[in-house]
């Protein structure tokens, strides 16, 4: 049987991460077990496998998502990428299709809406170090916002900050439908025993560091006149 080679043309829009390609708007896997990207590139002695990857409704199940990140980003998913897709539905954004990817950096796996012009996705770095999870990061027209370090962090802040805004309906929707990532993070109630003066500081000491947090802070201080050095 003859060999199938690649002609050597550069392929446009696609990223390499771990061995496959991960390639915008699609779910096309090249099956290869290694491969180097440069303008010209031959793939020799392999043959491509292709697995194609429908665009759901926008009621899109975590099962699409956890598909997707496993065989076209070739990671695992975050164990509670269930849980923070309908927290972010709740929150009024849109689920989306995972290979909705037009127009976006290569390298994001899209969760929702938030708005036109932006989208909140998981970002899959090529050369993450093993053990890394993915952030969590808006995708606007002109850059990236970091959101969280990963699901778990952003999960976390949310029902802080929920529990202390008060809107008890929509605090009770949220427990209940993060009960499986929730409890494991914050207990209802935990922000007002803390005794600590205000949600923001709260954050960045149970929860984590959060660039919208830390421009709030240091604004806070400059506005106070306080003597930072």
């Amino acid at each position: 049987m003859a060999e199938f080679q690649f002609p050597t043309i550069p392929i446009i829009n696609t990223q390499v991460i771990s061995g496959k390609i991960m390639k915008l708007g699609g779910g096309v896997r090249f099956g290869c077990p290694r491969a180097v990207a440069f303008p010209g590139i031959l793939f020799s002695r392999c043959r491509p496998t292709f697995r194609c990857y429908s665009s759901p409704s926008p009621s899109s199940s975590s099962q699409d998502h956890v598909s997707f990140i496993k065989d076209v980003a070739a990671t695992q998913a975050p164990e509670h990428l269930n849980e923070l897709l309908k927290i972010l539905q709740v929150r009024g954004e849109e689920i989306i299709s995972p290979g909705a990817k037009q127009g976006l950096v290569p390298l994001v796996i899209p969760l929702s809406r938030r708005s036109s012009d932006s989208v909140t996705a998981l970002l899959r770095w090529p050369t993450a170090p093993s053990g890394m999870e993915m952030p969590l990061v808006e995708v606007r027209k002109h850059g990236v916002w970091l959101l969280a370090k990963n699901v778990d962090q952003y999960i976390h802040r949310v029902l802080v900050e929920e529990d202390a805004n008060g809107h008890q309906e929509k605090t009770d929707e949220l427990f209940r439908i993060s009960a499986g990532a929730g409890k494991k993070l914050y207990e209802k109630g935990d922000f007002g025993a803390s005794k600590i003066p205000s949600v923001d500081t709260y954050i960045l000491k149970k929860v984590g560091l959060f660039p919208d947090v830390l421009e709030r802070r240091i604004k806070q201080h400059f506005d106070n006149g306080d003597n930072l050095w």
